[in-house]
């Protein structure tokens, strides 16, 4: 009985192993590769935001679905007040990794309950010889060029009538035609995207408003008085001023930013993209035409290697 025992505890063993052997022949575990970011100009997003990259595969261009329905992620990462990136290198499927066409980096909520891209795509770039330049001007990031972008605005205060604190307000309109036309010509943004107008005054950003559209009103007036200002994006600084300003005020002095949010925004100061920024003269007068520069070396830019 004892050496049938043996024998048959023996035999276990033998095709035991045989089998285990079969498992991991039969299931290999996935190969992987790492994908490496090298991206300058980005800015810290605070707690309730991350960034994620993005490869998408061929199928994208064969089947004409949705970029976000073909994406795979490659992981998160935050930046902290340096610009300094949390992490650089992603290990991920080496088959995917090697078919990939193109990255794309998005903005994500955190938490983030949805496992798909969001809309908020701020630089992308297509796969050559394994290296991805990331630009904002993709047409699967934010996808619009910026180069011819010009931006001009007055002093005035119109809500609070003529003649009356004239420097404490900003308007992004031209007049030098002699009568107030658009002040800004700025592309029109994707999903994901608006923009800001910002006076930076005594060393503080205070915001003039959200739009898509320079040739309307904001979407906000928390500063201005009660009489209708123009059909332009501006604010006047008159009443409840945020906390270490007093208004009216003279911004002269200060500058004028346009800036690109991405929407949703959990931040009260301006975003990274800037692309028009003027400084306000400090012989500033009220009614007259000054124009704003070209901000796009702020812009980030980087690669994704392979």
């Amino acid at each position: 009985m004892k050496a049938l025992l043996i024998l048959s505890f023996t035999a276990f063993l033998i095709f035991g192993g045989c089998s285990n052997e079969d498992n991991v022949t039969n299931n290999p575990a996935p190969e992987t590769a790492t994908l490496t970011l090298n991206i300058s100009g980005l800015a810290d997003l605070g707690p309730d935001a991350q960034y994620e990259g993005w490869i998408i595969l061929p199928s994208t261009a064969k089947t004409g679905g949705s970029q976000g329905e073909l994406a795979k992620s490659t992981g998160v990462f935050t930046v902290d007040a340096n610009g300094n990136m949390s992490k650089t290198g992603f290990d991920i499927d080496a088959n995917d990794l090697s078919n990939a066409i193109k990255f794309v980096l998005t903005i994500e909520p955190n938490p983030d309950p949805d496992p798909n891209p969001s809309a908020v795509h701020i630089l992308a770039g297509s796969f050559s010889s394994g290296t991805a330049d990331l630009t904002i001007n993709d047409d699967a990031a934010i996808g619009v060029d910026f180069s011819s972008s010009t931006g001009a605005y007055i002093l005035a205060t119109p809500t609070n009538g003529a003649d009356t604190d004239e420097n404490s307000g900003i308007w992004f309109l031209d007049l030098s035609s002699g009568s107030p036309m658009a002040g800004l010509n700025l592309p029109v943004l994707p999903a994901g995207w608006k923009y800001e107008g910002w006076t930076v005054i005594n060393g503080m950003p205070v915001t003039t408003g959200t739009f898509t559209s320079a040739d309307v009103v904001d979407d906000a007036d928390p500063y201005s008085s009660t009489m209708p200002g123009p059909p332009f994006p501006g604010e006047d600084f008159l009443v409840n001023a945020p906390s270490g300003l007093t208004f009216p005020t003279d911004i002269a002095g200060g500058v004028a930013v346009i800036s690109i949010e991405p929407v949703p925004d959990n931040s009260a100061s301006p975003f990274l993209l800037k692309p028009l920024v003027g400084m306000i003269p400090s012989d500033a007068t009220d009614h007259v035409t000054y124009t704003m520069d070209l901000n796009l070396t702020s812009f980030p830019t980087g690669t994704a290697k392979r």
